[in-house]
């Protein structure tokens, strides 16, 4: 779809990290942006940034205050905002949480909070959206997996059960959709500079980080630009950073090959001997 001056677009997670980059390129653009987030004080100040980001006269945007793991304080809050705005033209489910760990030291509830945020929360929202434009028979949906989402790696049992399902259903949802004239993309950054990648560099496991240092770090404006550039594109997958689009590849083509696996397990096995040799000199590793 053509972003466009006028058009209304809900982006979840709006208040922090990719989700708020790609609502201000969004007012940037002319769009009517509104913002789905569940902290009021974090919402209020990602408001004021997306006022001070639109550019044309008329320009609206606004935000909504409900937990995407609600599903009925979802359905709730949304329905009446459709009833107040209208049908949206686009919808960027970006909310989510990351929480890397062993098996060992995650708890099981940690598991069902990822599941009932990523997951379940991308789920509700569509759900809540796609009636009306079904009804219309236009509409783009933007679900926002992860690199986590097609290769899985040590750490994150938990993060990528949720952004692969993530995945599988946009895969299916995107055969439910033909001919509905609604269109969908699937969205796998790679590690982004966020406040939620601030949060997990302050538990995440030694060899998780050697993994993720390994792939490079983007900024969120990178990542908002190649969501936006896709959804103009009409791209379904949207794969931001070149390496990043190379390992997509190498995961699906070289799959029976288990090239990934092999790298990942070098990569795991040289963050051990690290370790090793920084226990065995009483020193920290290296962060």
């Amino acid at each position: 779809m053509k972003i466009k001056p006028g058009i209304t677009a809900l982006v979840t997670g709006g208040s922090s990290g990719i989700g708020l980059a790609t609502a201000l390129k969004l007012a940037e653009k002319g769009a009517n942006v509104w913002l789905l987030a569940r902290n009021p004080e974090r919402l209020a100040e990602a408001a004021t940034k997306i006022k001070a980001a639109s550019k044309t006269p008329g320009q609206r945007s606004g935000t909504l205050q409900a937990d995407v793991s609600d599903a009925s304080q979802v359905t709730d809050v949304i329905q009446k905002w459709i009833q107040d705005v209208g049908a949206p033209d686009l919808v960027i489910n970006s909310a989510g949480e990351a929480y890397p760990g062993t098996i060992d030291d995650l708890d099981v509830s940690i598991y069902r909070k990822l599941i009932e945020i990523n997951f379940l929360g991308t789920v509700h929202v569509t759900k809540a959206v796609l009636p009306v434009m079904k009804a219309r028979r236009s509409g783009h949906i933007v679900n926002i997996s992860s690199g986590a989402g097609y290769i899985a790696y040590y750490g994150y049992t938990a993060y990528s059960a949720t952004k692969f399902a993530v995945r599988g259903f946009s895969d299916a949802l995107r055969d439910e959709l033909a001919h509905t004239g609604v269109r969908l993309s699937v969205v796998f950054p790679p590690d982004t500079e966020t406040p939620q990648l601030a949060f997990e560099n302050t538990i995440i496991p030694y060899e998780t980080r050697v993994i993720n240092d390994d792939g490079g770090l983007f900024s969120a404006d990178y990542v908002a630009n190649a969501i936006l550039k896709g959804i103009e594109r009409d791209q379904y997958q949207i794969i931001p950073g070149f390496m990043n689009q190379v390992a997509y590849r190498l995961s699906g083509a070289l799959a029976n090959f288990n090239l990934t696996d092999w790298y990942i397990d070098g990569l795991i096995a040289k963050a051990r001997k690290n370790k090793s040799k920084a226990a065995a000199s009483q020193k920290t590793p290296p962060a």
